[in-house]
């Protein structure tokens, strides 16, 4: 049998079982091009259907560079050729492999599969960061994808230097069942031309209940494995409420994510003859309605801010929020504060962890204020369930790795686990392992992808620590090493060059100007994980305290880089790790200002950490005033917790009669502010003094950020200006007493406006 007759039969099985499969091609690239183009022919595939990924230029399909799969996710082809030879990477496989619809096929290009594991490749520089090279990355991630290539059903392999059929892929399966037409649930009040836009009863139920949107109130949560039909509810939904008058506000990581939500809505609109005819008929990011309402994109820290607006008459009645799985719990919480909003998330699949969702967002859903109710899509729309490539994407790229069961590990405590330290050899041998430790990091946090499998088992950088209850994985840290660079290294990422894997040390040195912080060496805490059945026991600190003690004073430091959060900041200050950077920008994603925090483990680490934990403080007041100036107080307030506290403030006395005046007589603050803002710095560095949470908020928002008057006022809940203004010289008596002590001016101002009282 020669590829064409393979093809042939491959699409045929396909076509009758509404499944998909996947034709290797294996050798020569010219070669397999070539093969490729013989196999859709044979397979009868129109070029209209098909989409190659590929470095080169000049084929007669759609085509996207391989850094540009991503393209393809929320849309379907009937085939797509994967070229594997030139800048492959995990990545982009994850993102073409759903894009296949049913009856199609994939087409994967690589070198012969017994040589591809040990070719050196694009990807492999990828994760060959300073000071390794590529000679020192791993190969075991290809090793152990040929390996499932020559295991799956579904799977044919071709030689194409010799024209051998190595695996036929075929599996004979029996024809497919044809979906049962949906009907219009009972009490259902949307249109009957909505439930017709609808392919299965499953898509027919999440549309039902997505009504309830229409009332404020409200949030829905719908989980489906990737090809589901998910994003075309959300859609259908979009359009019946727009339809209906309702502004619905669709948020995404990207636009190209949520593309689906709006061709079915646009198609819904249509149905219902209430398309407003503006003259932009695409659909592709915007429909508006003659009956006033409208689906429209916002990105999500975008989205986030249209919904802090207040009385804003952009704000939107409907909030739908496409993949919120890839999106961080910090920022989804913003959208509790809709009218209504439902949350779609994938459980299985490229674009998130939806059970991951549920478990780090979940608690604070059902403790808004909002009635929560849940849809759940299982019956796969674009192909048959039981899809031989689903299973082999999920296989190979660990996209259903799932951590422990929580009755395996709900009764582990510090006491009970067992440290590990695990090198990827142990993790390649141990399928059931690699699969433990790799749901958890997927599920606890939110930017997991196939690129991490690969790093795991072959970045050179990476290491792995776990405790381990009764042999099952219960908290994971993944490290990365940093710093100890060459002279040439240092100079060009002191001039601004970007050097790759190495997080700290470059943002102290190109950013904040410190030639020398890529000389000591640490370990960065890429991720770090605890299973949701055992949160909040002291796991976490367990596993950085034994990471400590094994590295010891082997490497300089420990450090950090997150999206700060007041609990998160908390949590770190508590394990030694102290403040020594916070972004300037936020995060496009998060929404979030970062913070770098160090752990130093020698004399060089502890160096590097005082200057820069100094130099934070010095620069404090002068950046909480301009470009952190929209921080959140209690991020502000935990960052500044987090430095090592630093030497008392010093005044003249001057500045110490303007600060006593306003605090204990009729001063005012403006006559002298900077000398305010000192003092308010060193209390919320080393909290010396006894003032409440809404005090140090205060001493942020009008001490160090400078805001007006009306807006703290506003934000504290003060009922004017002139009690706000009161507080704060309140709020300034603790801390003159405590670095104004033994100071002769500042006794004798007190003593004048007690006697004056």
């Amino acid at each position: 049998m020669d590829v064409a007759a393979l093809a042939d039969r491959l699409r045929d099985e396909a076509e009758r079982a509404n499944e998909r499969r996947l034709l290797v091609l294996a050798g020569d690239r010219d070669a397999g091009i070539d093969a490729a183009y013989t196999a859709l022919d044979a397979a009868g595939i129109p070029d209209d259907d098909v989409t190659i990924v590929t470095s080169r230029e000049g084929f007669r399909f759609e085509r996207y560079a391989p850094t540009h799969a991503s393209n393809l996710l929320g849309r379907t082809r009937k085939a797509v050729v994967l070229d594997a030879h030139e800048k492959f990477s995990p990545n982009a496989l994850g993102q073409v492999v759903g894009a296949v619809d049913g009856g199609g096929l994939l087409v994967l290009l690589t070198p012969p599969l017994d040589e591809w594991p040990d070719r050196r490749e694009w990807f492999d520089d990828h994760l060959s960061v300073p000071p390794f090279d590529a000679d020192d990355v791993g190969v075991r991630f290809r090793r152990r994808l040929v390996g499932t290539l020559s295991e799956h059903p579904g799977v044919a392999v071709v030689d194409v230097d010799s024209g051998t059929v190595e695996r036929d892929g075929l599996t004979d399966p029996w024809p497919a069942r044809p979906h049962d037409s949906p009907v219009r649930p009972a009490n259902a009040t949307f249109p009957e031309a909505v439930y017709d836009a609808c392919l299965t009863g499953d898509q027919a139920e999440t549309v039902r209940a997505l009504e309830v949107l229409r009332d404020p109130g409200h949030a829905v949560v719908v989980e489906a494995d990737r090809g589901r039909g998910k994003s075309s509810a959300a859609g259908i939904a979009a359009g019946a409420l727009a339809a209906a008058g309702k502004d619905v506000l669709v948020t995404a990581p990207a636009f190209r994510s949520a593309r689906e939500v709006f061709v079915r809505a646009a198609a819904v609109v249509d149905a219902l003859d209430c398309r407003a005819d503006d003259g932009d008929r695409s659909g592709e990011n915007r429909v508006e309605t003659t009956t006033g309402g409208r689906v429209r994109f916002a990105a999500p820290v975008d989205a986030a801010e249209v919904l802090g607006g207040g009385e804003d008459a952009d704000s939107p009645d409907v909030v739908l929020v496409d993949e919120a799985a890839a999106l961080p719990v910090r920022l989804l919480s913003n959208f509790l504060d809709a009218a209504a909003v439902g949350f779609f998330t994938t459980v299985r699949g490229y674009e998130g962890a939806g059970r991951g969702f549920s478990v780090r967002f979940r608690d604070r859903l059902d403790e808004s204020e909002s009635e929560v109710s849940n849809g759940t899509l299982a019956e796969p729309i674009r192909y048959a369930p039981g899809d031989p490539l689903e299973i082999w994407a999920f296989r190979a790229l660990l996209l259903d790795a799932r951590p422990p069961v929580d009755q395996l590990v709900e009764d582990a405590t510090p006491d009970s686990v067992e440290y590990r330290a695990f090198d990827a050899d142990d993790l390649l041998a141990d399928e059931h392992l690699l699969r433990e430790l790799f749901g958890l990091l997927v599920l606890a946090h939110y930017r997991t992808e196939p690129n991490d499998l690969a790093r795991i088992l072959d970045a050179p950088n990476l290491s792995v620590r776990a405790l381990l209850h009764d042999g099952r994985v219960v908290s994971v840290a993944l490290l990365a090493r940093e710093g100890g660079l060459s002279d040439s290294t240092r100079r060009r990422m002191y001039e601004g060059q970007r050097v790759a894997g190495n997080m700290i040390p470059d943002v102290l040195t190109s950013q904040l100007r410190d030639e020398g912080a890529a000389v000591p060496v640490g370990y960065r805490v890429l991720r770090i994980a605890t299973h949701h059945a055992a949160r909040s026991r002291g796991l976490g600190s367990r596993l950085l305290a034994e990471v400590r003690d094994e590295f010891g004073e082997r490497v300089d430091w420990l450090g950090v880089g997150y999206g700060a959060t007041p609990e998160l900041l908390s949590f770190w200050r508590e394990n030694g790790y102290r403040t020594v950077h916070l972004s300037t920008t936020r995060n496009d994603t998060s929404g979030e200002y970062s913070a770098v925090m160090l752990n130093p483990l020698s004399e060089s680490g502890r160096a590097l950490a005082e200057r820069h934990s100094r130099w934070f403080r010095e620069r404090a007041i002068g950046v909480l005033s301009d470009p952190l100036g929209d921080a959140d107080a209690d991020v502000v307030r935990a960052t500044l917790r987090a430095t090592d506290a630093g030497p008392d403030p010093t005044f003249s006395a001057h500045e110490w009669r303007v600060v006593v005046g306003a605090s204990y007589g009729p001063g005012l603050y403006v006559a002298a502010p900077e000398a305010f803002r000192r003092l308010a710095l060193a209390h919320l560095v080393d909290g010396g003094a006894d003032l409440s949470p809404r005090e140090e908020r205060l001493l942020v928002r009008k001490a160090l950020q400078a805001r007006s008057w009306g807006t703290v006022a506003d934000e504290l809940d003060y009922v004017s200006t002139g009690q706000c203004m009161r507080a704060l010289g309140a709020a300034f008596r603790p801390l003159v007493d405590r670095y104004g002590a033994g100071e002769s001016v500042v006794a004798e101002e007190r003593e004048r406006f007690s006697d004056s009282s």
